[in-house]
């Protein structure tokens, strides 16, 4: 999933105490009644492995989020020049790797635009598997810890694979594996699609299968609509957006996150919030299981405003990012979805305060709850352990 929004670079200052208290009354979240009894205990996906604790997309990291309770692990995949699927984030590498400190590739540098933008750096399919293996995972965010860098291989998808069916051998529990199909249409155009690949290795663990435990998500549609003719595998439609609006909670669109990428190459219009009305819901049924929006399309963020319509630093830090900001919840696309069928799924809980909304007072199980009161399916996480908690205590206290 996307890892950065771009609401959170704008300054301000506080100016009523009043206006905050006020705001905070008016916008604290909903209460939405559960379920019930029936209702499957949601599913806590390993968002890239543990990243909240060891460097993305790594057996390590995969391990370590089975160690924590994950039901499954989340690995990103894209193609080696050879056409190797291995797991990154995207197939340019100098964000998650030590490629740029490797002078035998520095001539390998360049600008390419992937899915219609321009992106510098070094790229998956630039490499085969032979260099990819001297290459080291690092942590992708500054803030975490960093001390892991340059320590752990970039691991191919059949690695992933034999890991979970390793682990839940020895685990006695089902783990899965939810993997994404990266910038699919670009892979295409590279000569290197994913589709076919990705079948084949779960074909080779006995996973090609409608029962197995797996999912394959993509942002695009055109592909998940080719697999469902290919595979029974359970499929996910994910839908993103650009950002959030902070004075009024709306959802934003901008390229390259306004569209699937094959909607802009086959000309057709719209955003990703075509695909979260009933008609686009009624749509995605024809093809996929289920619908993995991004978690502002259930809870959105509003800002506090001062008296000249500027968001509120409520917190003084001298920065306007989620923390500052009211979570407003709407459960009508989770229902319209579930209605038809459909699973739902959405993503990206993280644990630090600045990317906790100010109403959960920087505890992230209320976040937690918020979304298992409001009956979804399974959400991804950067830190699994404190999702399975969170997750097992709204359970317990469902049912008891």
């Amino acid at each position: 999933m996307h890892a950065v929004r771009r609401h959170n670079d704008f300054l301000t200052k506080t100016t009523s105490l009043l206006l905050l208290v006020g705001a905070v009354s008016a916008c604290t979240p909903s209460k939405v009644p559960p379920l019930g009894a029936a209702h499957t205990r949601p599913l806590v996906i390993a968002h890239r492995g543990a990243s909240g604790y060891l460097p993305e997309h790594t057996l390590e990291g995969y391990s370590r989020a089975i160690e924590l309770g994950a039901d499954f692990v989340e690995p990103d995949l894209v193609s080696t020049k050879d056409h190797v699927l291995i797991a990154r984030h995207e197939p340019n590498l100098i964000d998650t790797t030590d490629v740029a400190a490797h002078p035998e590739f520095a001539a390998r540098k360049k600008t390419i635009k992937v899915d219609g933008a321009d992106q510098t750096g070094f790229f998956s399919t630039d490499f085969t598997l032979t260099e990819i293996r001297t290459l080291r995972a690092k942590q992708a965010f500054a803030e975490r810890d960093q001390s892991f860098n340059s320590k752990f291989q970039i691991p191919t998808f059949e690695e992933i694979l034999q890991l979970v069916q390793e682990r839940s051998r020895a685990l006695g529990r089902r783990i899965g594996v939810y993997p994404e199909t990266k910038h699919p249409t670009w892979h295409t155009e590279q000569g290197l699609p994913l589709e076919q690949k990705l079948l084949t290795a779960l074909d080779n663990v006995g996973w090609n299968r409608a029962a197995a435990p797996v999912f394959i998500q993509s942002f695009e549609t055109a592909n998940l609509r080719a697999l469902r003719s290919m595979t029974q595998v359970r499929l996910m439609q994910l839908v993103d957006a650009d950002d959030v609006d902070p004075k009024t909670g709306a959802i934003t669109y901008a390229a390259p996150l306004d569209r699937p990428y094959d909607w802009t190459k086959a000309g057709r219009s719209g955003t990703f919030g075509d695909l979260v009305t009933p008609a686009g819901l009624d749509e995605v049924r024809t093809y996929a299981d289920g619908i993995a929006p991004w978690k502002r399309y259930f809870v959105t963020v509003k800002a506090m405003l001062d008296g000249s319509g500027k968001p509120v630093d409520v917190s003084g830090d001298g920065l306007v990012n989620d923390a500052d900001f009211i979570a407003v919840a709407d459960d009508t696309i989770l229902r319209n979805a579930q209605a038809r069928g459909l699973l739902v799924h959405t993503w990206t809980f993280r644990s630090e305060p600045r990317r906790l909304a100010r109403s959960y007072a920087g505890a992230p199980a209320k976040e937690y709850e918020q979304f298992f009161t409001m009956g979804i399916d399974g959400l991804f996480s950067d830190f699994s352990d404190t999702a399975v908690a969170a997750r097992d205590a709204y359970w317990e206290k469902l049912h008891n």
